[in-house]
Formats: C-alpha cells, structure tokens, sequence
C-alpha cells in the first residue's frame, strides 16, 4: 500500500460530540435484568466526533461541525478533538446539555449504546455553511446520523455543490432520502443499516452485494457494506471486491465504524485509490477494536503504519 505522497485535501466532518459513559461488565443484561459490572469509565464520543479524530490521529487535515452543551463534559469533548488534531473552530456551544451515550461492554466485547442527543440536535444548515466558506478548496466530507436529518441533508448538498467528495455513514439507521443518496459518492452502512435504506435483508456477503447494487441504483457511486468480523464489501459500478477485516482478539468494538471511515477519509485526502483506501480502514478499525474507549482507542498513524508494515515483511 505504498503511495506517492501529495499534499493533503481537507477533512470536514459534520457531526455529533457526545461524552461516552461506559459500564464494562462480564454479559450484557437482557431485558428486565440487572447485572453487576467491573467497571466504569468516560470516554469523549460520538460518531462525528470520533470519525475527526480517527482521521486526526492518522494524519489528515480535520475540521469538526457539530454543537456542544454549557456543561463540563463540553469542554473535554473540545479539549480532545483539539489534542488528536482536528480543529474546533466551528464547533459551537449550544444552550442544551451536551450529547450523552450510555454503553454497556460485555466480556466478549460486544456493546449496546443508548445515545441522548442533547445539543446535537441543534447542529443546523448555517453552522454548515460558515465551515464551507472557510474553504478555499474542497476535499472530503464525513457525514452520520446523530445530527439532525436536515441538517445532514444540507450538509451533503452544500458541500456536493461546491465541489467536495461526500461519504455518508448512515448510523445510527435511518432512511435516507433518494435525492440526498444520489449526492453521495461513497455510503458506509454495516448490514442493518444497508437493509433499512434499501429494504434488502443482509445477512451475507451476497445480500450485501444485492443492497449494494441497489443503493447504486439510487445513484451512490459507491457502498461500501460492512460486515464486522467478515470485512466488507465494495460495490462499485464496474467492480466489487472483498476487504478482509484483521485477526485481532476484541476488547471493546464500540468506535470500530468510526474508526473505519475516519481512515477511509484519512487515505481519500491524501490521493490513494479507493480500494487501497479500504484496506487502510480495515487495520484502523481491526487495531480499534483492541483498546477500551471510543477515542482514546483510536490508533496512531505509526501504528497503521507499523502493523502494515509487518504484514508485508511477511
């Protein structure tokens, strides 16, 4: 994966900021039942927030849109985008509380998470439109679904007009209009949230091939299906290839998606074809998932580096 180095286009990343309040236990509780966790932690979160810093820590260009409350978690949520390299200029204080998610970790590794908006809700089209006009050039614009949905409609549609390479990850899951998808170049659902746009079940490789043809049918130029422990599935008009995730054992997965397009994003700004680009992200994602946290886990542009490295000594 060796590439020739040019100069970096910009990373705009239009999203949410949330404080992660973490409970690790040995299982996670079913319904109606209580468990005893081992332990409890806060971690800066969110899937914009996160999605910056992944790209941050990994060398790109970072500029985060996105609303913060009046409180103290406000504070540390700016404090660590600013220290992984993502400016914070156009993140503003809202006068809500800020964004919260309750996540719960078993022993396997597996979590459930419950996200209070709080001052997300209230990211909207004109804090979207100051970020764009700071831009002399476009580059690559991260947009989720934890900020409101016109908001990240705008969003796509401002930054397409002017010029800017758009990739969606649709999470949380939620339709998604067909005239915002065909502004999008590059869509990053796992398999639930490629089944609730396209209707399509996904549960294979296969099914993740059918709703990715059927999201290009929408117009997106390229969907990207991931499959967790599978790897994902590239859809493009003219080819579809198959990105193996890396052998890791799992400590905690909860930014793993985060951390997978935030690479992609990362590798996008600095030229690389779009499938070296994956295999970039699948490393960033499968290293993730090996640390607790949702930033903090987040890996090191060495660390990419050095695991890919290996890998191709071998």
């Amino acid at each position: 994966m060796n590439q020739e180095q040019t100069e970096n286009i910009p990373v705009l990343v239009v999203g949410s900021l949330n404080m992660d309040l973490v409970a690790t236990a040995d299982r996670l509780p079913a319904t109606g039942e209580t468990v005893f966790g081992s332990e409890f932690a806060t971690f800066p979160g969110g899937k914009g927030a996160n999605q910056a810093v992944a790209a941050g820590k990994l060398g790109a260009k970072v500029t985060m849109v996105g609303c913060v409350g009046q409180d103290a978690f406000a504070q540390e949520l700016i404090t660590s985008l600013s220290e992984n390299n993502v400016d914070t200029v156009f993140v503003r204080r809202a006068d809500k509380s800020t964004g919260t998610a309750l996540i719960t970790v078993g022993a396997s590794g597996a979590n459930t998470i419950v996200v209070v908006p709080g001052a997300n809700a209230y990211c909207n089209k004109e804090d979207v439109d100051k970020a764009l006009k700071s831009f002399d050039k476009p580059g690559i614009l991260l947009v989720q679904h934890e900020i409101p949905a016109d908001t990240a409609q705008y969003a796509i549609q401002a930054a397409k007009e002017a010029g800017w390479t758009v990739v969606l990850n649709p999470a949380p899951a939620r339709a998604v209009p067909e005239h915002t998808l065909a502004m999008v170049d590059i869509i990053t659902p796992n398999e639930t949230e490629a089944a609730i746009i396209t209707g399509c079940q996904v549960g294979s490789p296969d099914e993740a091939i059918t709703a990715g043809k059927k999201l290009l049918s929408l117009g997106v130029k390229a969907a990207v299906v991931t499959l967790g422990s599978q790897g994902a599935i590239c859809i493009m008009a003219n080819e579809i290839f198959h990105i193996s995730s890396i052998s890791v054992e799992a400590v905690d997965t909860t930014a793993a998606g985060d951390a997978y397009t935030g690479a992609l994003a990362a590798a996008l700004a600095e030229g690389w074809e779009l499938k070296d680009s994956l295999r970039f992200a699948a490393v960033a994602a499968g290293l993730s998932v090996t640390k607790r946290g949702a930033q903090p886990a987040l890996p090191w542009r060495r660390e990419v580096d050095e695991y890919i490295s290996r890998q191709e000594v071998k």
